[in-house]
């Protein structure tokens, strides 16, 4: 009877030992993934942000994270105090970085239609089909990845034109989404709300325009002046690029490099 008791005993230990192991191995799994990799610390939301909320709540809302440095936003967050009296310009999801370009001013909160232009940069709006905006799905607040796509002169040994496309410029904000006629593409619900409503609300609005879209970026002068002439000269593609998405580039894409 002892013996038996004391085997079980042993057995309970055995077993209480190979948890705290398991849990602590687990734990450490982020740690040795990252071994010889440079990293950063960031924030990352843990808990759903609602557009205008303030940095307290905001503050409750995020994790630190160490992630490589490649993966780490321009402008992201690196300390929770330079938000000072700033609000979410638009709704944070979980596991997105916290962006700086995602905050504002209290006094310039906007609401869900639109977001307020970061100081130094201008805004710019772009004319595309559903099709050069991801499908239509961009709304303010969010960042995209801008393709500048152009058609060069006549090459003067092949007597051809040579064709370029780059994605010269990643996670741009967007600070406005609307139709072709002015109507915002987001009727401004929460993300909680019946996706058949929003749906129903920006197929009604569809219907007053011609199938294009008013897609507002906000850039400095000199990148604003690459876009433009792109504009006027080529053809733009904008792809949806969130906070965590990596960035990275061959350069220019052209007929010979296209099946490298």
């Amino acid at each position: 009877m002892k013996t038996r008791l004391l085997g079980g005993i042993a057995a309970l230990l055995v077993a209480i030992i190979g948890t705290v192991l398991l849990v602590t191995y687990v734990q450490n799994a982020d740690k040795r993934a990252l071994a010889g990799t440079e990293t950063e610390s960031i924030y990352v939301v843990q808990k759903a942000i609602p557009a205008g909320a303030s940095a307290e709540t905001i503050a409750a809302s995020v994790t630190t994270k160490s992630v490589p440095k490649l993966a780490v936003a321009e402008n992201t967050v690196t300390d929770l105090a330079s938000l000072g009296s700033k609000v979410s310009a638009v709704a944070l999801m979980p596991g997105e970085q916290l962006l700086t370009s995602r905050m504002v001013e209290q006094n310039a909160f906007l609401g869900p239609s639109r977001v307020q232009v970061p100081s130094g940069f201008q805004e710019l709006t772009l004319k595309l089909p559903i099709e050069r905006v991801a499908g239509g799905v961009l709304k303010a607040g969010d960042t995209v990845g801008v393709f500048l796509s152009l058609e060069q002169a006549a090459d003067s040994k092949s007597g051809g034109k040579a064709s370029k496309t780059q994605l010269s410029f990643h996670k741009v904000l967007v600070t406005a989404a609307q139709f072709s006629d002015g109507a915002a593409t987001q009727t401004g619900a929460s993300d909680t709300a019946s996706g058949a409503s929003q749906v129903s609300s920006t197929s009604s609005s569809n219907t007053q325009s011609d199938g294009n879209y008013l897609i507002t970026l906000a850039r400095n002068s000199a990148d604003a002046e690459r876009i433009v002439f792109a504009a006027e000269f080529g053809k733009i593609y904008l792809s949806k690029e969130p906070g965590d998405a990596l960035e990275s580039s061959t350069g220019a894409v052209d007929t010979a490099g296209l099946f490298r």
